[in-house]
């Protein structure tokens, strides 16, 4: 008996195979990454590393659950982004400590940040916009600036997160910065509102209760949060007009381009069950009596 053929997929569909290779080799090397230094923490007895391995493996599980739970398909080169994301944020930027080594660490993650959740809330009033179940239809123009503003608002709230962190916990999420001026009405002799400008800051030294002094040398005056939150929803601001203005072209040219649909998710519909085809047997003819 001849063997059957093996019907050969087209090309789209070898693409997209190929891409899930790609997909399943990042996650596994990046997991596999995650279990190392997890065996690591936990022999040097840092536990606190420890529970952010465990935090990033879940985190590196919940791409293809909302994939299930939402019936939704995250594009390829999204989800290697949202897996390297992860990855560069809890593993490199906290336990290797890269936020601090390298200075421009947090503002790439943050305006990547920007320009992903800009994606994410593009594909939402997309989603919408196409449902013939509900009656939302936006313009691409204001289909970009509910993008942006989705984007903005997470921005927001991370913030609202680190500064709840360091406030109640002590973390120091919003990391300081060293200033060598200052403007501020504190100063101002008279208890006014004019602004007094300090210039050529050199050092900050702390006055304890017990009337002792510690000289920080830092060679500047010390900025506790202020200046880091405000330079991270800036660089978010331009991650999400990055993305709403591109969003804002592929919505206005319809099927032309590929670029943001390598970012933007989309909602699978399911697949509806064939009519069944109608019988062919005949009828069965009622009995005939036979004259008499």
């Amino acid at each position: 008996m001849a063997k059957r053929e093996r019907k050969k997929p087209k090309g789209h569909e070898w693409r997209h195979i190929e891409n899930k290779k790609l997909i399943y080799t990042v996650y596994f090397i990046l997991r596999l990454s995650v279990v190392l230094m997890l065996i690591a923490q936990f022999f040097n007895q840092n536990y606190e590393n420890v529970l952010l391995c465990v935090l990033t493996l879940v985190l590196f599980m919940l791409p293809s659950a909302f994939e299930r739970r939402l019936h939704i398909d995250l594009p390829d080169t999204l989800e290697i982004i949202i897996l390297l994301f992860i990855y560069a944020a809890e593993i490199l930027g906290e336990i290797q400590s890269y936020y601090t080594h390298f200075h421009y660490w947090d503002t790439m993650l943050h305006t990547m940040n920007g320009f992903l959740c800009a994606a994410i809330g593009f594909a939402l009033v997309d989603i919408l916009n196409r449902e013939e179940k509900v009656s939302l239809h936006l313009s691409p123009f204001f289909m970009a600036v509910t993008a942006f503003c989705f984007s903005m608002t997470i921005g927001v709230l991370w913030e609202f997160f680190e500064f709840s962190m360091d406030q109640f916990l002590l973390f120091d999420m919003q990391k300081d910065t060293v200033l060598n001026a200052i403007s501020t009405v504190k100063l101002d002799p008279t208890g006014g509102t004019t602004a007094v400008v300090v210039k050529g800051i050199q050092d900050v030294i702390l006055v304890l209760d017990d009337g002792s002094q510690i000289p920080l040398g830092l060679g500047g005056y010390l900025d506790v949060g202020i200046v880091d939150t405000m330079k991270d929803l800036f660089v978010n601001f331009i991650g999400a007009v990055i993305f709403s203005t591109i969003g804002y072209f592929y919505v206005k040219g319809r099927g032309k381009g590929n670029f943001a649909t390598r970012f933007i998710p989309r909602f699978q519909r399911k697949p509806t069950a064939p009519p069944e085809p109608p019988s062919t047997q005949d009828e069965e003819a009622p009995p005939t009596q036979n004259a008499e």
